[in-house]
């Protein structure tokens, strides 16, 4: 995870094989789980630990756009203004030329 500034960072996920559904283009559900880490990490950049500790992912809708064909996968992910508990994020990935190969909404609580 590279924190560019609070709130917000990007994940890199290195192309295999073995997470595609057909040596190609990353699985669906390989891409949502790197969407939602890459979200919690950003929920996670700027939190105040005396807040709490536990967390967990409370909803997410994911849209794919796209695909990932061979290549890295890119999650850049940033947080809307936090509130009580609830942190509400937007992640993106991308390919490594910039297309958009899923978009996703989040809301992450830490108590």
């Amino acid at each position: 995870m590279n924190v560019t500034t609070p709130d917000d960072g990007t994940i890199r996920l290195p192309f295999r094989e073995d997470l595609t559904n057909d040596g190609t283009y990353f699985h669906g559900g390989v891409i949502a789980s790197v969407i939602d880490t890459a979200g919690a990490a950003a929920a996670w950049s700027n939190h105040d630990f005396d807040k709490g500790m536990r967390a967990s992912t409370v909803a997410m809708s994911i849209q794919y756009t796209g695909s990932a064909k061979r290549c890295d996968l890119l999650c850049h992910s940033g947080t809307a203004p936090r509130r009580k508990e609830l942190t509400f994020n937007e992640i993106t990935a991308t390919d490594s030329d910039g297309n958009v190969a899923a978009h996703e909404v989040q809301t992450y609580r830490i108590v």
